[in-house]
């Protein structure tokens, strides 16, 4: 046996047994949610009743439990690192907010010329940025978490300012321009302002809040060696929980039309392959090491699907075909993110030197 092998071997037996079999889990809670859907009658109806100004309580706490522990871990005083890389914060504009709504916009077009409802909200996914789902998505692939809470808190800002001007771009202006149906809509900018708040907001101070008086009250050591290996898990369990809420609430819709979520299935799944792909390559390409190369690739792939389906129901109705789209986003992301998960630790091996450098 190799030593790569070995060296391997023990990394995957000093993981946890939550840790090791996570695709396996995640796959449970995805089938666990459809079936809760589909055969426990008026389940998705009292979730839908658990909700406050539109936001659903549920999902927003599992959310809040799944992102805390992930950004407790961010090392605060390290986020000038960041800050002043302009090359990382530069092209992950770019790639965002130029990049990614375009080619969501081109996708939609080639594959659903004929769906004008799912093509429209399939537009409205790729200009919903990821500010949720994407910091567990980073950590389980170890990237850099201090840039990561840079990129989402830009997205999240870019979000605020940009999502209206971008939704009218692409669904009136470049298709008028181009000669193609238009789609009159208008987005609730306190509705984009909520949802950051609600769904980075939060966590973000919670985690800030921590890690600042753990560290004064007993040090960086005992923080990161014994408060964080306790709360971590719960990133994960706040995910598994998450998923099942997400799926329960749509499983209906999801299992009864499955042609339909087929056909929105390929753009989607030709965005998350593109996306991360061409921004791993663009990474490495301008010199980044393997931490802020990862971190580039998932926030530049994920979507903030609470957001664009909020967005779908509240401006076309909740049986639209717009919300369906936008409800098949996570079940088409999640399953593709883990395995890119996978993807970015085998390129882990063959990036990182085993002295631990990044190269």
């Amino acid at each position: 046996m190799s030593t790569t092998t070995t060296d391997d071997g023990r990394v995957v037996a000093r993981l946890s047994t939550l840790d090791r079999f996570l695709p396996v889990w995640i796959i449970a809670a995805m089938v666990a949610g459809l079936l809760l859907g589909r055969l426990v009658p008026g389940l998705a109806p009292a979730l839908d009743a658990l909700a406050v100004d539109g936001i659903s309580l549920p999902i927003a706490l599992g959310l809040l439990v799944m992102m805390y522990p992930v950004l407790a871990k961010v090392r605060y005083d390290r986020l000038g690192t960041v800050t002043g890389d302009r090359r990382l914060l530069v092209t992950s504009l770019m790639l965002n907010w130029v990049l990614g709504p375009a080619l969501m916009f081109a996708l939609a077009w080639l594959m659903l010329p004929d769906l004008p409802e799912y093509r429209t909200g399939l537009i409205i996914v790729g200009l919903a940025r990821c500010i949720a789902m994407v910091v567990i998505w980073n950590d389980l692939a170890c990237g850099d978490r201090e840039a990561a809470a840079v990129l989402v808190a830009l997205n999240s800002v870019f979000q605020v300012v940009a999502f209206g001007a971008l939704g009218w771009f692409y669904l009136v202006g470049l298709p008028g321009w181009l000669g193609l149906p238009v789609t009159e809509v208008a987005f609730s900018t306190w509705d984009i302002v909520r949802s950051v708040l609600v769904f980075l907001g939060i966590p973000l101070l919670l985690g800030f809040l921590t890690r600042r008086i753990g560290e004064r009250a007993k040090g960086r050591a005992w923080y990161e060696e014994r408060l964080i290996p306790r709360i971590g898990p719960f990133a994960l369990y706040g995910l598994l929980f998450t998923i099942v809420l997400l799926f329960a609430l749509q499983g209906e819709a999801i299992t009864g039309r499955p042609l339909d979520v087929a056909r929105i299935a390929l753009p989607l799944l030709a965005y998350f392959a593109l996306m991360w792909a061409g921004s791993y390559a663009l990474g490495r390409a301008v010199g980044m090491g393997y931490e802020r190369t990862t971190t580039l690739a998932f926030t530049a792939a994920g979507n903030n699907f609470e957001l664009a389906i909020a967005v779908a129901i509240g401006t076309f109705g909740v049986t639209s075909g717009q919300a369906l789209a936008g409800v098949v986003g996570p079940l088409i992301e999640v399953p593709v993110l883990v395995a890119l998960v996978y993807v970015s630790l085998w390129l882990r091996r063959r990036l990182v030197p085993r002295n631990g450098a990044v190269s």
